[in-house]
């Protein structure tokens, strides 16, 4: 298992990759430092076309939260900052409605350096209130997703689509409704629901699952398949890379071949500009 090590110089790269002027390929790296740009080099890309990610934070169980609600520290201080590192790197974040009207995320870059994504709420039916944290104007776009003719504050853009007759909103419309704002790069980050009903359409092509060494005994799971097997030789085997990020192991799955070849291709080339700074291996 590789252990990453994110030091300010590679997250300063992978920061460059994702605006355009840095490079993968080049550099002189520690193993650890490697191992980041391994996990997130192939995000940052933005000439290997649209990404979906999603993100799940559990127990060694596979829970998210207590049996109360109580999910503040299922992931351990690297898992947070692993999340923040996606968050940094996707041209926006989504979550359902539910998870924010528990949690209340404010779904910011925090604890790492980078831009607040576009947050998006999945809101059928105009339930979050609009002094929600998410909602607030902290200058990234705040997109709501919703069925019904509901205002929101001046800055707050409303998304309207048509309802599925279960009352829900269909992610593949959703999704292609933020690439026609030009939001690309998405995050999926909650709650476990949102993220089944996104991989059940087909949709994700990246899956990271970091695991945190504590054990919940109940609660609502991270992540629940809509789709039953029967048999585990019908159960997806995606493309598995697993890492050591210091309090939380990460599975990092790709989901699709398009996924697969991006990591396969991360390196292959460099994007060259204004700012790059690379030393050439030997």
């Amino acid at each position: 298992m590789n252990r990453a090590d994110v030091t300010a110089r590679v997250w300063q790269r992978i920061l460059d990759i994702r605006a355009g002027h840095g490079c993968a390929c080049c550099g002189d790296w520690s193993a650890g430092e490697r191992a980041a740009l391994e996990i997130y080099a192939p995000l940052a890309r933005r000439d290997m076309g649209a990404v979906t990610i999603a993100q799940i934070g559990q127990s060694l169980d596979g829970r998210i939260a207590t049996e109360t609600g109580d999910a503040r520290d299922v992931s351990g201080p690297d898992g947070l900052c692993h999340l923040h590192r996606l968050r940094a790197l996707v041209d926006a974040v989504v979550i359902g409605v539910r998870t924010a009207l528990h949690d209340t995320p404010r779904l910011t870059v925090r604890l790492c350096p980078g831009h607040n994504p576009a947050r998006v709420i999945i809101d059928p039916r105009g339930r979050l209130p609009d002094d929600a944290p998410a909602l607030r104007d902290d200058g990234a776009r705040r997109i709501v997703v919703q069925t019904v003719a509901r205002a929101r504050p001046d800055g707050v853009e409303v998304v309207r689509l048509p309802s599925e007759s279960d009352g829900t909103l269909a992610p593949r419309q959703i999704l292609a409704a933020l690439h026609a704002t030009g939001l690309r790069t998405v995050l999926v980050e909650g709650g476990g629901i949102t993220v089944s009903r996104f991989f059940e359409a087909g949709l994700l092509s990246h899956l990271h699952v970091a695991v945190a060494p504590l054990l919940i005994g109940g609660g609502p799971q991270g992540f629940n398949r809509l789709t039953q097997v029967a048999a585990l030789a019908d159960a997806p085997r995606p493309t598995t890379e697993v890492f050591d990020i210091g309090s939380d192991i990460l599975f990092n799955c790709a989901l699709t071949e398009a996924a697969q070849a991006r990591h396969g291709n991360w390196h292959s080339a460099a994007v060259s500009g204004a700012g790059a700074s690379v030393t050439a291996r030997g």
